[in-house]
C-alpha cells in the first residue's frame, strides 16, 4: 500500500489528508480497446509496467485467462497479487471465501477498527472489473474491502457493464468518462447498482455537447471529479490533433503539459452538478485553464471564473460519506 500521489489527490483519509493506493491487481486490457484517454496513449499505469516495474510484473505468473498467447510477455496483462490481500486481511483471520458470491446479497465484516481509518484507491495500477479479470479476483478483493468497515475504498472503472449490484458500505464506485455519450452510459450503468457514494470521473474530458443536468440527477452520483490530459508536450499536441480545431488547447503544467478543454464545457458541467447538489472535485491539472496565472488581471479564458474563489483556489469538495 502507498500514498497516493498528486496525480490522484482526490484520494483522501475520512480525515481529509491524502490517502492510499493498493493494488491487489494490475493490468488492464483498455488501452488493446482503446478506452485509455479517448484511445490516444497509454495511461500512467501502463508505462510504468513498461518501465521500471517491468521485470517485477513479469515475475508474477498468476494472470487473468489469456487472450493471446502473449500474454506472459505482457506485464500490463491483468495479475493478481495476492499476498497483498495480507495487506488488509490478518493472515491468521480463517474466511470462509464460498459465503461471499461476486454478487452478494449481504457483506459481514468480521474485524473490528484498530487504527486510523484510511482513503484507499483500489487498483491505481489496473482495472478491478476490467475485461477478462475473474469474478474470483473481484470477490477477494471486495471481501478484503468489507472485512475493514473502517476504511474508505475508492472503485473506479471504465467497463461499468461489469459492476456488481452491491457494494460494501465503504465503497465509494466511480465510472470513468471522457466525453458526453461515454458519460451518459456511466449514469446508465451507475443507476443501476447500490454504493453509499457513486461518482463520476470525467478526467480527461476530451468532447461535450449536450446539457448532462438530467442524468446526474438520475443516476444517483453525488460527486463528481473533473479534470484535463496530462502528459509530455509531443503527446498533447498529437491528442488535440485528433479533435476537431479549438476543442483542446495545449497548455504547460508544471514540467509537463495539459490538453485542456473548452472552458465553456467546464461551465455546463459544474452548472449542473450544481443544480443537481453534485459535490465538484477539480483537479490540480485544471489550473492552466480556470486560474490566471496573475491573479489580478483577466484571463481571456476566463472571465467569469465563478467557481474560483478570490484566493484562486480549485473547487475540490467531497461528498457526505464515511
Amino acid at each position: 500500500m502507498n500514498r497516493a500521489t498528486s496525480a490522484t489527490g482526490w484520494v483522501r483519509n475520512p480525515d481529509g489528508t491524502l490517502g492510499w493506493t493498493w493494488n491487489p491487481l494490475t493490468g488492464c486490457l483498455n488501452h488493446v480497446s482503446g478506452l485509455c484517454k479517448g484511445g490516444g496513449f497509454p495511461c500512467y499505469a501502463y508505462k510504468l509496467a513498461n518501465g521500471r516495474l517491468k521485470q517485477r510484473y513479469l515475475a508474477n505468473n498468476l494472470l487473468a485467462p489469456r487472450i493471446n498467447f502473449s500474454a506472459y510477455d505482457d506485464p500490463f496483462y491483468p495479475r493478481f497479487w495476492e499476498e497483498r490481500l495480507q495487506e488488509l486481511i490478518p493472515p491468521l483471520a480463517k474466511v470462509n471465501y464460498e459465503r461471499y458470491g461476486y454478487q452478494c446479497r449481504k457483506f459481514e465484516p468480521y474485524r473490528k477498527a484498530s487504527r486510523k481509518p484510511k482513503g484507499v484507491f483500489v487498483c491505481d495500477m489496473g482495472d478491478l472489473f476490467g475485461v477478462g479479470v475473474p469474478e474470483m479476483w473481484t470477490s477477494r478483493v471486495l471481501l478484503g474491502i468489507a472485512a475493514n468497515p473502517q476504511d474508505r475504498f475508492y472503485l473506479l472503472t471504465k467497463q461499468p457493464q461489469n459492476l456488481p449490484r452491491e457494494f460494501p458500505d465503504n465503497c465509494w464506485v466511480g465510472v470513468t468518462a471522457t466525453g458526453y455519450w461515454k458519460y451518459v452510459d456511466a449514469c446508465n450503468y451507475l443507476s443501476r447498482i447500490e454504493a453509499k457514494v457513486k461518482f463520476l470521473s470525467i478526467e480527461p474530458l476530451l468532447s461535450w455537447d449536450k446539457d448532462p443536468a438530467y442524468f446526474f440527477e438520475s443516476s444517483g452520483v453525488s460527486w463528481l471529479i473533473l479534470g484535463a490530459c496530462t502528459g509530455f508536450l509531443p503527446e498533447m499536441v498529437s491528442l488535440c490533433d485528433r479533435y476537431p480545431f479549438g476543442d483542446l488547447a495545449v497548455m504547460r503544467y508544471g514540467n509537463k503539459f495539459t490538453a485542456q478543454p473548452k472552458i465553456e464545457w467546464v461551465r455546463e458541467i459544474v452548472e449542473a452538478a450544481d443544480k443537481a447538489g453534485v459535490k465538484v472535485f477539480q483537479k490540480d491539472n485544471l489550473r492552466p485553464l480556470l486560474i490566471p496565472e496573475d491573479c489580478s488581471k483577466p484571463n481571456y479564458l476566463t472571465e467569469d471564473v465563478f467557481w474560483a474563489s478570490e484566493k484562486a483556489q480549485l473547487r475540490q469538495e467531497l461528498p457526505n460519506g464515511k
